[in-house]
């Protein structure tokens, strides 16, 4: 009877070992070092000016805001088909929607869309407004050979007299997966960064390509 019992305990050890080595690849141990948290935020890519002429137009971003579960300071991984991990040694600096809206606000400025992209309590108001909505944000370590920065968002820019929203100018989605060199979460903020600023080039060419018909139409 010990004996069995032995056994029995002895496999349960063996289990719960190779589960925590199991979750420590998945998770932690995808950050170098192991035991040392790392820190990340956003950082767009610089953009060259499109040269297009602002027109006139004055940008405030009405709200940034990225969908559960991927709005918490630990970068999220996906694992399987249904299965997700936080990671506990790498994060942002502060939340993500707060680290990703200066990256955002500054990349607009660059790209001459705009005459001016303003804060919320700037005294220029602004008569251009520009929801976005973040709902997916993870990396994608299904495949340890194959390794991506998913990144998908939702832009509606609005007409807005005064800083009030009329109407709708652009309601597009956007998304990028991105291949990266190694599952680690170094590459993985890279990868957003650079899928942040093909998104956000996508969206000023299409904001721009629309007001030029409307102005041809008229």
């Amino acid at each position: 009877m010990k004996t069995s019992l032995a056994r029995v305990q002895g496999r349960a050890n063996v289990f719960v070992a190779a589960l925590l080595a199991a979750f420590c690849a998945l998770s932690g141990c995808l950050s170098k070092p192991p035991l040392k948290k790392q820190t990340f935020t956003f950082a767009a890519p610089a953009t060259a000016p499109a040269n297009a002429g602002a027109g006139g137009r004055v940008l405030g971003i009405r709200h940034l805001r990225i969908a559960p579960p991927f709005d918490g300071r630990s970068l999220v991984y996906r694992t399987g088909d249904f299965s997700y991990v936080r990671d506990p040694y790498a994060e942002f600096l502060a939340p993500p929607e707060e680290e990703m809206l200066a990256p955002v606000r500054g990349w607009l400025r660059g790209d001459d869309t705009f005459s001016a992209v303003v804060e919320s309590d700037s005294a220029l108001k602004p008569n251009t407004l520009v929801e976005i909505n973040v709902t997916r944000l993870f990396g994608d370590f299904r495949q340890s050979k194959s390794p991506a920065a998913v990144f998908t968002m939702r832009c509606v820019f609005f007409d807005a007299r005064n800083g009030v929203p009329e109407k709708v100018l652009l309601q597009q989605e956007y998304s990028r997966t991105i291949p990266l060199k190694a599952p680690s979460a170094a590459a993985l903020v890279d990868g957003w960064n650079r899928a942040l600023g093909e998104m956000l080039a996508q969206a000023a060419s299409d904001l721009r390509r629309i007001r030029a018909l409307d102005q041809a139409s008229r």
